[in-house]
Formats: structure tokens, sequence, C-alpha cells
């Protein structure tokens, strides 16, 4: 059964840090190029950032310098780092694989606000 687990949001004021953590079940993941996604309310869901096997990072401009994505194979587990968090920031986040989405699972909410 495949799961996809994100978890480490929360309310976080500007300039604050998170780590979201996503923890796979029945994915083929030391095998796969994952990523993180977001959805602002009453938008489309867009990649964030994407690691491939061998650790080869991408992301989006609006993240790039602030989010860092990274992955234990041993684990199973995908993180994103998040730094100087600004409010456009706020919306649920995902995880999944970047070739061959799989179901998602349901976010992780993260709200940047004073």
């Amino acid at each position: 059964q495949v799961q996809l687990v994100e978890s480490g949001g929360g309310l976080v004021q500007p300039g604050g840090s998170l780590r979201l953590s996503c923890i796979t079940s029945g994915v083929r993941f030391s095998t796969s190029t994952m990523g993180w996604y977001r959805q602002d309310p009453g938008k489309q869901r867009k990649s964030v950032a994407t690691i491939t096997v061998s650790g080869m990072t991408t992301y989006a401009d609006s993240v790039k310098g602030r989010f860092t994505i990274s992955r234990d194979n041993t684990k199973n587990t995908l993180y994103l780092q998040m730094n100087s968090l600004k409010p456009e920031d706020t919306a649920v986040y995902y995880c999944n694989k970047v070739y061959y989405l799989l179901d998602w699972g349901q976010g992780t909410q993260v709200t940047v606000s004073s």
C-alpha cells in the first residue's frame, strides 16, 4: 500500500523556519526522483523542489536560496528545510514522485503570518 505522510507544518512568523518531512511507504523511494509541491488556496498545485536519486536538486525561482530539499534513503523519507519564510509561502505542502505521480497524501499546512 502506497502512503505519503507529510508533517512539520505550522504557523510561523515571517523570517522564520520550518522543516517538513515526508515519510513514504510502498514507494520505490531509493530509485525515485522525489519532489515537494505546494498548493495555494484556489490555485493549482505546483512544484517547489525536486531531488534525484543521486542528490541533484532543482528549485522554483521563488524559493531558491531559502529552501533545501534532501532525502534519507535508509528511512524512505524526504525533507524540506524552509528558511526566511515569507507570507507568500503560505500553502499546503505535499510530497510525491516527480515522474509517475502517486495518489496525494493529506499534505501539511504552512502558514506564514505575523
